[in-house]
């Protein structure tokens, strides 16, 4: 499991969790989850969101996986949405696209990471960590030559990532502040301030079950 930034560059990393141990499992695990509740993790002060001077937190963006929390971002329930917030479900995937991408460009750059390695599982650890080290410095070094991704604007033209949901781990625990940080943005991104244009666009040629 990792944490990116929108350079594609990992920020944190959790190796070692057995594979059928679900993102949300792993996530209550590690030692980012810890230092985020206990407010250690150096999170900057919420800010106003731009053309407007509503305060809005710092958050990781996320899927149906992880638990809402004040620090946690996550979509609507896919049952029974409305219009604003079937708009911030698409905004939101298209933020989580930056991390698919740079599991992407990792795996595509350390093709061993294509195939199954016949190591030890401790061994298995030191490789990943080692190849996310040496992503971060060839982005740093290399920028968009060693990244090689298509144009990331956003316009009118380009089709919304498709991402698989997972399911949610029984203990969430939905705070009423997480929901109401969710609902201020649903709005936001629905208003003149928020809003991009192309948006009305692909909610109304996408088919929502």
């Amino acid at each position: 499991m990792a944490l990116v930034d929108s350079n594609y560059r990992f920020l944190y990393v959790d190796v070692g969790c057995n594979g059928r141990v679900s993102d949300g499992g792993v996530f209550r695990g590690c030692s980012l989850q810890q230092s985020l509740e206990q407010k250690t993790a150096n999170i900057p002060d919420p800010a106003p969101l731009s053309g407007t001077e509503l305060l809005s937190p710092y958050t990781i963006v996320a899927d149906e996986a992880f638990p809402l929390k004040e620090y946690i971002l996550k979509p609507y329930s896919s049952h029974g949405l409305t219009k604003e917030q079937r708009i911030f479900n698409y905004r939101l995937s298209r933020a989580r696209r930056v991390v698919e991408n740079a599991f992407g460009i990792l795996a595509n750059r350390w093709r061993v990471f294509t195939t199954k390695i016949h190591l030890q599982p401790e061994t298995v650890d030191k490789i990943v960590l080692a190849c996310t080290v040496l992503h971060n410095v060839l982005r740093d070094q290399c920028g968009d030559g060693y990244t090689q991704l298509p144009s990331e604007r956003d316009g009118p033209g380009e089709h919304g990532p498709t991402l698989a949901q997972a399911a949610l781990p029984r203990s969430t625990n939905t705070t009423l502040q997480a929901k109401r940080n969710r609902d201020i943005l649903c709005n936001y991104m629905c208003s003149d301030a928020g809003a991009v244009a192309w948006q009305w666009d692909k909610i109304e040629s996408c088919v929502w079950v």
